[in-house]
């Protein structure tokens, strides 16, 4: 659409091509089996899907018994279906977390599609592999994390922007589209961004055309099904819990942080992105530094740096801030940086591919040196500071991972030999290096993660606790998450504002502070939490005289 000069590149052949799907599908898929639900987000998470799971009720989001209006539930519902699908070969906690793959690797067709829009044939690769590159993508992109249907929605919205000049009523359908996932995921986000872009792009003399405005409007149209059917429905079942959602988790919620004028965190994305965008924004910065001269007249930089600008003033200014609510400006630094693809220096191109050879070569081996160091047990310091983190956590030779993990390895030493020296050398060794170190995390340290972060042996250690002639089991300031993997794990119902009708009582409490106020009615008959967690402690009461 918007021609480049070329860049003396060798073209894509098919058998390059396939190796980059295979980079993206290997990088996409591992992790997202093997392991329990994780704290906070993944175990948060599989516990709205386990409610529709095992309800049935598909309108209302519940977690631990008490509805969780605070976003739609496209993600958990897609996730349930995969639950379902694969319930017969994989765990449903398994299962559940295909739905985030799903999501990913539509993010990422969709963004190297506009990546290809906007810089022409060839670039939509360059695109989908600077994202998986973005060491922010990695750890969120593979937990149950409703954040990644908004991403979809996003890079969606963002492929039809780039079509909205040239295809109109496609473009308009993709970006209504974008804006339902969005919407139907994370609640006002997307249709606001929506709303801010496209009043942005009016700013610009080459977006005030009939074919922007057309696509405007079919977006629109596209989007009210998704806008309207949900909250419909939510309304009709209960009005309360409609305005539950509409303005005490949300809208309300918003006025509430425009008032109350606590903006402290307000700059927290400016400070997670050089890490976190990394190495999209030091190209992205070289491509707007290169073509600073028209930056801001032609089409293929202003779509791009305008939603950055936009989603980093808007993501900054709600009320609440985590690292992984930044997703959405990947995207756009994406674009940005698959342009510098054809201006970028020999001399920078080669600093970059050589400061990821050595990182994560060096990272890879202190791995292998380390798993090694805990299967031997060769007492060096690092490997009994390892075996302190996850007391209890005995090392074995997983055979399947083992190999998966060498061959893993032995690949990205010939694709670093092997890669020929070009511009596009330095994006790919980074994309690789990222999935190897990946790989070995969840091949050869899998075990020793999931021991530390899972709920499952603290469960059973308290079922097993549990006296055989009880009544209820009540809790006190235990998590929505940890009364949703007492559920999963140990079927086994906490109730809340139970204290004075159960006989069983399970506290929730830092290891350091006083569980209750009163405990001369309670008798304390157990005491755990995960093992690599200091602080959260577990304790189970049992009323004295029953």
């Amino acid at each position: 659409m918007f021609p480049y000069p070329p860049d003396h590149e060798h073209p894509v052949t098919q058998t390059k091509a396939l190796f980059l799907w295979l980079l993206c599908a290997v990088w996409v898929l591992t992790g997202l089996v093997g392991h329990d639900p994780w704290k906070p987000e993944d175990a948060h998470s599989f516990g709205l899907v386990h409610h529709i799971l095992q309800s049935g009720d598909w309108l209302v989001p519940m977690l631990a018994g008490d509805p969780y209006m605070d976003k739609p539930p496209l993600f958990y519902m897609t996730a349930a279906v995969f639950a379902k699908l694969f319930s017969p070969l994989l765990a449903l906690h398994d299962g559940a977390r295909l739905a985030s793959g799903f999501y990913t690797a539509l993010t990422l067709l969709f963004t190297g599609l506009a990546g290809r829009e906007l810089f022409g044939r060839g670039r939509g690769w360059a695109a989908a592999i600077i994202l998986i590159g973005c060491l922010g993508m990695l750890l969120i992109s593979h937990q149950l994390i409703t954040d990644l249907a908004l991403l979809t929605g996003c890079a969606v919205m963002q492929y039809g922007f780039t079509l909205s000049l040239r295809r109109p009523l496609r473009a308009g359908v993709l970006i209504g589209t974008g804006m339902g996932i969005g919407f139907m995921s994370k609640g006002f986000i997307s249709p606001m961004l929506f709303l801010l872009i496209s009043t942005a792009m009016l700013l610009f003399r080459n977006w005030r055309t009939r074919p922007f405005f057309n696509s405007l409007g079919i977006a629109l149209l596209c989007a009210l099904p998704w806008l309207a059917i949900w909250p419909a429905l939510l309304y009709l079942r209960s009005p309360q819990l409609f305005m539950d959602w509409i303005w005490i988790h949300n809208i309300g919620r918003w006025f509430d942080y425009a008032r109350g004028g606590h903006y402290e965190d307000v700059f927290h994305y400016l400070t997670i992105l050089p890490w976190f965008a990394w190495p999209a924004w030091p190209l992205a910065a070289w491509a707007v530094w290169k073509a600073h001269a028209k930056v801001w007249h032609t089409i293929d930089f202003q779509l791009p740096l305008t939603s950055f600008i936009v989603m980093l003033i808007t993501l900054s200014l709600v009320p609440n801030i985590k690292d992984n609510f930044a997703l959405p400006m990947l995207l756009p630094l994406t674009l940005l940086a698959t342009a510098a693809l054809t201006t970028l220096r020999r001399g920078a191109a080669n600093a970059l591919d050589w400061f990821g050879i050595m990182t994560f070569g060096l990272f890879s081996i202190l791995m292998w040196w380390g798993w090694a160091g805990l299967l031997l047990d060769n007492h060096a310091k690092i490997t009994q500071w390892l075996k302190e983190y996850q007391p209890g956590f005995e090392p074995e030779v997983n055979t399947p991972s083992f190999w998966i993990a060498l061959a893993a390895t032995a690949l990205w030493l010939v694709l670093v030999w092997r890669v020929g020296r070009s511009m596009r050398r330095a994006v790919i060794n980074w994309a690789a290096g990222v999935t190897l170190i990946w790989v070995l995390a969840m091949t050869l340290w899998l075990p020793w993660l999931d021991s530390g972060k899972s709920y499952r042996s603290m469960i059973a250690s308290l079922k097993h606790a549990l006296p055989a002639q009880r009544g209820c089991l009540a809790s006190l300031n235990v998590g929505d998450t940890q009364l949703a993997m007492l559920e999963y794990f140990g079927n086994i119902t906490a109730l809340r504002h139970a204290r004075d009708a159960c006989d069983l009582l399970l506290v929730q409490s830092v290891q350091t502070s006083k569980p209750m106020e009163n405990e001369t009615a309670w008798k304390k008959i157990w005491e755990g939490g995960r093992s690599s967690d200091r602080n959260e402690r577990f304790r189970l009461y049992q009323r004295i005289g029953n």
